[in-house]
């Protein structure tokens, strides 16, 4: 048990660094801007404590908004979508799985990519609405919300796929 929290701690330490050194310099055709860092909320398993859920998704976004000089943006989002997020996975999974289950490209396929897709979706939308704050460019907005989630949903999908392939091979 305590193992896989300091797995989450150290994967949360590492989507903190990847995006605020690498992922939020990088804007593909002025529009798409990975976000990856709420791969951390798929990749947490079924049965964890939804009071730890919150504060550390709270934590995660109040730290990459202290290095990204974003006041509270990045926490107010991913903290909504960790609040709902135990009802968002039983949308998608089956509520009889085991409490340490780690959803996963591998293991429920079709799942995982709904469960991915909506969550990367609600997240970068609630994201970009706080940031403009504004209706007034709506057509910018909506295109920065659909190619950002493309991108950031390849990418999680690619990391999950490359993360079971490196225990597959540990295994043999």
């Amino acid at each position: 048990m305590k193992i896989s929290y300091l797995r989450e701690i150290l994967l949360l330490a590492a989507l903190i660094l990847l995006q605020v050194l690498l992922l939020s310099r990088i804007n593909l055709f002025g529009y798409a801007t990975p976000v990856l860092y709420s791969y951390f909320l798929l990749k947490l398993p079924v049965g964890r404590n939804v009071f730890f859920v919150i504060i550390s998704a709270f934590m995660m976004g109040f730290i990459i908004d202290i290095f990204l000089n974003t006041p509270g943006m990045n926490a107010a989002a991913i903290t909504i979508v960790a609040a709902f997020q135990r009802n968002i996975r039983n949308l998608f999974f089956d509520r009889n799985e085991y409490e340490e289950y780690i959803p996963s490209i591998y293991t429920a396929t079709g799942a995982f990519i709904r469960f991915t897709v909506f969550v990367v979706s609600l997240h970068i939308t609630l994201l970009f609405f706080i940031e403009s704050f504004t209706l007034f460019n709506l057509i910018n907005t909506l295109l920065r919300i659909v190619t950002s989630t493309a991108l950031s949903i390849i990418l999680m999908i690619a990391i999950d796929g490359l993360m079971y392939r490196e225990k597959l091979s540990e295994q043999a």
